[in-house]
C-alpha cells in the first residue's frame, strides 16, 4: 500500500457552514489514514490481549502472576506518565509517535520469537511488560495529541469519538481474528500481528499533515519558543491551578471509584439477585457495548465540550445507576443499561476533549502524562474499593449507594463553584488585595 504526501490545503473551504456530523473529522484525508492505521492497530492489540492472559496461565500455571503481569505494566503510567508527557512536548510529535510504535512492535515481534522458540520464561515476561508500559507512556499522549493535530480544534470532538468507534471496531475484529491466528498458526501469531500493525502505524505516520487551524499546529512555534521550560515541574503546575482541570479530575474520579465498573457491579447484581447466569450477563454486555458505540456517535457531535456538560452527564449517569440497582427483573435492568452505557460515553468523549484542547500547545503532553497517572491511581484503586462495597452492601447497595455519591458529590461541586462565582462577580479584585490579572487568571 503506498501513500502520497497529504497536504494541509486539503481542509474545506474557512467558508464551509459549522458541521455537527459525528464524523465531520472524516474530511480530511490524514484523519482518514490515521483512522485506518488506529483501526489496524487495534485489531493487533486486542489480538494480542485475547491470548495474552491464557499464555501467562500457560507458564506460570498462576492467576496471582496474571495479575501481577499487568500490574506490572501499569506500574509505568503511575510513576513516569508525567516524564512521558513531558518528552512528547519536547520531542517533535510525528517522530515521537512512529519511534513508539515502532519501539512497541519490535517488542511484541521479540515476545513472538521467544513463545515461537519455547523461550518465554516469567522473568522475561515481566521485564517485556516493564519495557511495553515504559513505551506506552510517550506513546499514549504522543498519538493522542497526534491525531488532534489532524483536525481544527472545534471538530476534535468528532476525532475522538471516531477514534472511540474504531477502538470498539478493533476490537471486536481483534478478538476474532486471534482465535483464527492461534488456531491454525499457534500463540506466537498473535504478537507477530501486533507487531505487523504497530509498523503499519509507524509506517503512516510521516505521511500525516495537520490540518488548517490545528490548534496543534499552531501551536508549534510556541513549543520551539518554549524549550528551555519544558519541564515536569511546569506541567503540574498548570495542572494544580486550572480549576477547569481539578474539577475534571474530580467529577472522572468519582464516577470512576463508584460507578463504571458495570462489569464488576451487573455481573454480581445479574447472577445474583436477578438470578441470571453467564448468558445473561453476556446480555447485559452486548447492551453496553451497543451503548458505548451510540455514545461515542452522539459524542462526536459536541462542538465545545465543558467540564459543566461532563459533570451533568457523569450526575445523570449516577442516577441512572441508581435506578438500575432497583431494577426488579433482567428486562428492566437491560431498559436502564443501554442510557447508562450512552451517557457513560458520551462524557467520556466530552472529557476528553477538554482535556486535550484547554491545554496550551505547548503543554498538552505534560497534561496528559499527569492525567496518565491520576487515571491509573482510580483504574488500579477503583475496583477493590468498590468490591468492599459490595462486600457490605451488596451488588444492589453498591449500585444506589455509588449512584448517589456521585450525583451529590456533582451537585455540591456546581452549587459551590456557583457560590464562588457569585462572590467574585460582587467584590471587585481591588477590594481582595489580589491584583486583577491575578484574579482574572484564578478565575479563568
Amino acid at each position: 500500500m503506498s501513500f502520497s504526501p497529504v497536504s494541509a490545503v486539503s481542509a474545506p473551504p474557512a467558508s464551509a457552514p459549522a458541521s455537527r456530523s459525528p464524523w465531520r473529522s472524516l474530511r480530511y484525508r490524514s484523519m482518514r489514514w490515521w483512522s485506518v492505521a488506529n483501526f489496524v492497530s487495534n485489531a493487533g492489540t486486542w489480538m494480542q490481549l485475547t491470548v495474552q492472559n491464557l499464555l501467562v496461565l500457560q507458564i506460570t500455571g498462576s492467576a496471582a502472576a496474571t495479575g501481577l503481569s499487568m500490574s506490572v505494566q501499569a506500574a509505568p503510567a503511575l510513576l513516569i506518565s508525567v516524564f512521558g508527557g513531558a518528552a512528547v512536548d519536547r520531542w517533535p510529535r510525528k517522530l515521537t509517535a512512529a519511534v513508539s510504535q515502532a519501539l512497541l512492535g519490535a517488542v511484541a515481534f521479540a515476545t513472538a520469537l521467544l513463545v515461537a522458540l519455547d523461550r518465554l520464561d516469567v522473568t522475561t515476561l515481566m521485564v517485556l511488560a516493564a519495557v511495553t508500559g515504559v513505551i506506552a507512556t510517550v506513546d499514549g499522549p504522543a498519538c493522542s495529541l497526534l491525531g488532534n493535530d489532524l483536525v481544527p480544534a472545534e471538530d476534535v470532538p468528532s476525532a475522538i469519538g471516531v477514534g472511540a468507534l474504531v477502538h470498539q471496531a478493533g476490537r471486536l475484529t481483534g478478538a476474532a481474528l486471534a482465535g483464527v491466528a492461534v488456531g491454525f498458526l499457534g500463540t506466537a501469531a498473535a504478537y507477530a500481528a501486533n507487531g505487523l500493525s504497530f509498523l503499519f502505524v509507524a509506517s503512516v505516520v510521516p505521511f500525516l499533515r495537520p490540518a488548517r487551524g490545528a490548534a496543534g499546529h499552531a501551536g508549534k512555534a510556541a513549543r520551539h519558543e518554549r524549550a528551555d521550560s519544558l519541564s515536569v515541574r511546569e506541567g503540574l503546575a498548570f495542572f494544580a491551578r486550572r480549576p477547569r482541570l481539578l474539577a475534571l479530575a474530580g467529577v472522572t474520579g468519582i464516577s470512576a471509584v463508584f460507578g463504571r465498573n458495570y462489569q464488576l457491579t451487573l455481573a454480581v447484581l445479574v447472577t445474583g439477585p436477578l438470578a441470571g447466569g453467564a448468558g445473561s450477563f453476556g446480555t447485559v454486555s452486548t447492551v453496553l457495548a451497543a451503548g458505548g458505540i451510540v455514545g461515542a456517535v452522539l459524542g462526536a457531535r459536541l462542538r465545545r465540550p465543558s467540564v459543566r456538560v461532563v459533570g451533568a452527564l457523569a450526575a445523570a449517569g449516577g442516577l441512572l445507576q441508581v435506578v438500575a440497582g432497583l431494577s426488579p427483573s433482567l428486562a428492566v435492568l437491560l431498559v436502564m443499561v443501554l442510557p447508562m452505557a450512552v451517557v457513560e460515553s458520551v462524557s467520556d468523549t466530552a472529557g476528553t476533549s477538554v482535556l486535550q484542547t484547554d491545554p496550551p500547545a505547548h503543554l498538552r503532553g505534560r497534561v496528559l502524562g499527569v492525567w496518565g497517572s491520576i487515571g491509573t491511581v482510580w483504574g488500579l484503586g477503583g475496583p477493590p474499593a468498590l468490591g468492599l462495597l459490595m462486600e457490605l452492601a451488596g451488588a444492589r447497595g453498591a449500585l444506589i449507594a455509588g449512584g448517589l455519591v456521585i450525583a451529590a458529590s456533582i451537585a455540591a461541586g456546581h452549587l459551590l463553584h456557583g457560590r464562588r462565582s457569585k462572590e467574585r462577580v460582587a467584590l471587585p479584585a481591588g477590594d481582595t488585595g489580589v491584583p486583577a490579572r491575578v484574579a482574572l487568571g484564578t478565575a479563568a
